[in-house]
């Protein structure tokens, strides 16, 4: 069987993850402050305590692995960009230096492939309607950015021989939360549902499970793929959003303005989608907020 490690499992993006890893028949261990609720997973998983930062890791957290997903993150909760808070320092420590630690753990375990979890945030800001392309050059302007590009070059730098990292920019991450969680548009639809006045908003976003074929796919390519690829499916607007929720729903409320979706700098997936990865677009999109509606109301 093969085994895989992944870090921040039980988090939003991580859970995806570590379930489809789980669908695909892989043996996984979990690293995380915490260990799972019982049931938080649809199949057993291993355990081992990580706190970013800790120093030194020991390469046994990956024995037997030829995996490594590095999708832990450490932040102020319910915040990224700014989840420094008042500790600027401990955060680009943790984040930063606690995460090449687990690669170079890694690589000395023997793990083959490991695939880092990024963000759009280290392309910075660009003129209005500029998309985002692998080869721009990076220009973060949170620390948030910051620690996750001095991770992603790292990781670069200690590829070579049998060891290989990939880098995945991914954009925003929607789809339902772990048990007992609540997912990213739960107090969105509750305000529009209450007839809450709601400011025009656009941006891009792609479903959890689609981030997770992603990091699947370039684990188990034979052969290494690009050293940095970006995960985008949608540019979606608000009123676009909750015209579903109106429509499913019944309600009468007005929907938000259009947002000038012209302006967001989307990112190019083209050579990911050349590798074979297909994500669900509109089609999962409805499917997801139809079973998200229906399971605030107790439906379903």
């Amino acid at each position: 069987m093969k085994k895989a490690v992944v870090s921040g499992g039980t988090g939003y993006v991580g859970r995806f993850i570590v379930e489809d890893l789980l669908a695909a028949g892989y043996d996984v261990t979990v690293l995380n402050r915490t260990a799972p609720p019982v049931g938080y997973f649809s199949g057993a998983v291993a355990f081992a305590r990580l706190q970013l930062g800790d120093t030194p890791v020991s390469p046994t957290l990956f024995d037997g692995a030829s995996f490594f997903v590095h999708a832990a993150f450490d932040h102020v909760p319910g915040r990224y960009r700014g989840g420094e808070g008042d500790d600027p320092e401990g955060f680009r420590r943790r984040n930063a230096a606690g995460s090449i630690a687990l690669f170079e753990a890694a690589r000395a375990a023997g793990v083959s492939r490991a695939v880092f979890l990024s963000s759009r945030a280290v392309y910075g800001p660009r003129p209005p309607g500029v998309l985002l392309d692998e080869d721009d050059m990076p220009r973060p302007d949170t620390l948030y950015g910051l620690a996750k590009l001095e991770v992603e070059q790292a990781l670069a730098a200690l590829g070579g021989g049998a060891f290989h990292g990939v880098t995945l920019r991914v954009t925003g991450v929607y789809g339902p939360a772990g048990p007992g969680r609540e997912h990213k548009w739960a107090s969105l639809f509750a305000d529009y549902l209450a007839g809450r006045p709601l400011p025009p908003r656009a941006g891009t976003e792609v479903h959890g499970s689609d981030v997770a074929s992603a990091f699947r796919l370039v684990l188990e390519m034979p052969d290494p793929p690009p050293p940095v690829l970006n995960v985008s499916d949608l540019l979606l607007d608000w009123r676009d959003l909750l015209a579903i929720v109106r429509d499913l729903s019944g309600s009468l409320h007005e929907l938000p303005p259009r947002a000038d979706a012209s302006a967001v700098n989307a990112m190019r997936t083209d050579r990911l989608r050349a590798l074979g990865w297909k994500p669900g677009g509109m089609a999962l999109l409805r499917l997801t907020v139809a079973r998200l509606l229906g399971s605030s109301m107790g439906v379903g």
